[in-house]
């Protein structure tokens, strides 16, 4: 056999009902094999596609004997410092950094999107109090979304919330 080339023997166990919650047990005996194709087939046995980010590189030797599916992936992506997320049945394989990255950039958009104001606007004429006055009373009572300004000359508040 020529050096560097991967040795792959491979045995998906799929009768759904012969584990303890019903998942496929998968056994996996491979030498520096791509991460790539491993992933491949434990999905597979699973029921799900893959989608690989660029830059997923890692080769590995593991065996495995029986394993439940998600563990069996879950200790490959670990081995090579990998990550999932799932979407309905597709799985997306990326390194773990992209996904923490990618996880605070939701937190923040998602943070960004509750302090801002939805666009809706209220205009209160008042008869009996002056607005400049009545705004900062105003102010305290409203979420941190909302914002209360004020029009001296026509004695209206504006509220955006």
């Amino acid at each position: 056999m020529a050096s560097g080339a991967a040795t792959w023997l491979v045995v998906a166990a799929l009768a759904r009902g012969s584990g303890a919650q019903g998942e496929a047990r998968v056994s996996v005996d491979v030498k520096d094999a791509p991460v790539v194709d491993i992933v491949r087939v434990l999905v597979e046995a699973g029921g799900f596609q893959v989608v690989f980010d660029p830059g997923v590189d890692c080769r590995l030797t593991t065996k495995l004997n029986k394993a439940r599916w998600p563990q069996a992936l879950d200790a490959v992506l670990s081995a090579c410092g990998l990550g999932r997320e799932e979407e309905g049945a597709i799985l997306r394989v990326a390194t773990l950094s992209q996904l923490r990255e990618e996880a605070a950039s939701r937190r923040r958009l998602q943070e960004e999107q509750r302090a801002t104001p939805s666009g809706r606007l209220a205009l209160f004429r008042l008869s009996y109090a002056r607005a400049q006055e009545m705004a900062p009373v105003l102010e305290r009572i409203l979420s941190p979304v909302g914002r209360v300004s004020y029009d001296a000359r026509t004695n209206t508040l504006l509220v955006a919330y």
